[in-house]
């Protein structure tokens, strides 16, 4: 393999890896400190794409400004259905809560997307580009700055996150949940809050990755199936509700999967992750990073 052949792995892993990164992020917030295994964090993808797609294609919007407002958008439809479903079904279930909570995300993850195809249609709704053009590297590497801009918005949400989480207080307060939700409740944090601020955040993250991607991967009612998927692979990797590791083990997904492609073929690529995984849970059933979760 030539050193462009090498390069090219590289940049195309890191590019997936840092959507990979900004996705898993808020699927292991929301297992770290709810104990959901969100298997809507698909949908709210799919409304971040479809809110970017109204603020850029039909209001002629700047696409930053498209982007900001998907993630908006993610952040209140996220409180909302918080609000609406897991807030009294924490009163109702504490017993069969991690099965209970799966089975409201599964519904959810059904009617967001029947209901979206209800409304919009199932035809894609995308815009031809964001910003336009390509850089073109010595090695003859030609990458869209779309793709590049999607990646460094990812990278910058996942920061600015990173430092609310550690420099706030309220970012603490979601912290110190996740690490003892009983103690943290007699220092006086009100879980409920936390709880849909939590939600309304990791909604957040995902609606922001699919408004980055809009120009690549258009807006369809089922589009969060594969980025679902995606998030998965990254936290059964590195252990649920590991928040830290998922920065590791996004960059970890997107470059197996680059490898995977480019020697097998992009059938494969999917198959050779869950391999990996699997052989990796068989020694470490917690993951890579992993720690006994508080159930």
């Amino acid at each position: 393999m030539d050193h462009s052949a090498i390069l090219d792995l590289l940049v195309g892993g890191i590019l997936r890896g840092g959507l990979y990164v900004l996705m898993a992020m808020g699927l292991s917030l929301v297992f770290g400190v709810m104990k959901i295994p969100n298997f809507a964090h698909g949908e709210f993808y799919m409304l971040g794409a479809y809110f970017a797609y109204f603020a850029c294609a039909v209001w002629g919007l700047p696409p930053a400004v498209a982007i900001m407002i998907a993630g908006l958008g993610g952040f209140v439809s996220g409180g909302i259905i918080e609000k609406m479903t897991f807030a009294p079904l924490r009163k109702r279930s504490r017993g069969d809560w991690i099965m209970n909570s799966f089975l409201v995300t599964a519904g959810i993850s059904f009617i967001l997307q029947n209901l979206t195809q209800a409304l919009l249609g199932p035809n894609f709704k995308g815009v031809p580009q964001y910003w336009g053009g390509s850089f073109n590297w010595f090695s003859g590497l030609n990458i869209s700055i779309d793709r590049v801009v999607g990646f460094l918005i990812a990278m910058a949400s996942v920061a600015v996150f990173w430092l609310f989480l550690k420099k706030t207080k309220t970012g603490n307060a979601i912290w110190a949940v996740s690490e003892h939700e009983t103690g943290a409740m007699l220092m006086g944090i009100e879980l409920n809050k936390i709880h849909t601020l939590t939600f309304a955040l990791s909604s957040m993250l995902a609606a922001i990755a699919g408004a980055a991607l809009l120009s690549i991967i258009p807006a369809y009612p089922t589009m969060g199936l594969q980025p679902l998927y995606k998030s998965w692979f990254v936290v059964m990797l590195v252990g649920l509700g590991n928040i830290e590791a998922t920065i590791i083990g996004g960059f970890m997904v997107g470059l197996i999967e680059a490898v995977a492609s480019f020697s097998l073929g992009a059938m494969w690529q999917d198959v050779i992750c869950l391999s990996i995984i699997i052989l990796v849970l068989l020694f470490k059933p917690a993951g890579l990073f992993g720690k006994k979760l508080k159930v």
